[in-house]
């Protein structure tokens, strides 16, 4: 059953919610801007209404996984895996290609569903970054620290080492826009 979920959980995480938002307003998002299916570029090219409904339906990903392993009694870390597989679902999509979004927004879905109390961590840093360097992408680096510092200080590291593994590719993806940050404040 711990696999079923786990497959299932990566597969919602291919349901890109930027390539249909696309779809919708008639444009196809992997030809413009970044090229990424995720809610920056949505709302970069089509705007703020397109930016929510891509941010939502990406992060609602990452809070139906997690009901999910709830309402079949999973153990957490079998969740925490699923949340991964979500994420992963997202950034590498199996019908596209394996390109997908950069996964901050089911991150998000995933993280705030698990554990509000950690992620409250993860605001709190993402908004301290922000208001010193006024950079998003910087900001988010400083949430993932803190993100990280609260589940080592709570003593939950062996549970979401799967996580932190996810939190790494997401910075992979996010590595040209964290080099443009940095060189713009440099």
């Amino acid at each position: 059953m711990t696999w079923l979920y786990w497959l299932v959980s990566y597969s919602i995480g291919n349901f890109l919610t930027a390539f249909f938002v696309g779809k919708v307003y008639g444009v196809n998002l992997q030809k413009e801007r970044s090229k990424n299916l995720g809610a920056r570029n949505a709302g970069s090219v089509l705007g703020k209404a397109a930016f929510m409904w891509t941010f939502l339906g990406d992060s609602l990903k990452g809070v139906v996984v997690v009901l999910l392993g709830s309402f079949w009694h999973m153990e957490q870390w079998a969740i925490i895996v699923a949340g991964c597989c979500v994420i992963v679902g997202h950034l590498y999509p199996i019908w596209l290609k394996f390109k997908g979004g950069k996964g901050v927004a089911t991150f998000i879905g995933v993280g705030l569903t698990l554990s509000p109390a950690l992620f409250s961590m993860m605001i709190v840093g993402t908004a301290i970054v922000l208001l010193i360097t006024r950079s998003l992408t910087l900001g988010m680096l400083g949430g993932f620290v803190f993100y990280i510092e609260a589940v080592v200080l709570t003593g939950q590291l062996p549970l979401y080492i799967p996580m932190f593994i996810v939190i790494i590719c997401m910075l992979i993806k996010h590595a040209s826009n964290i080099k443009e940050s940095l060189r713009l404040r440099g």
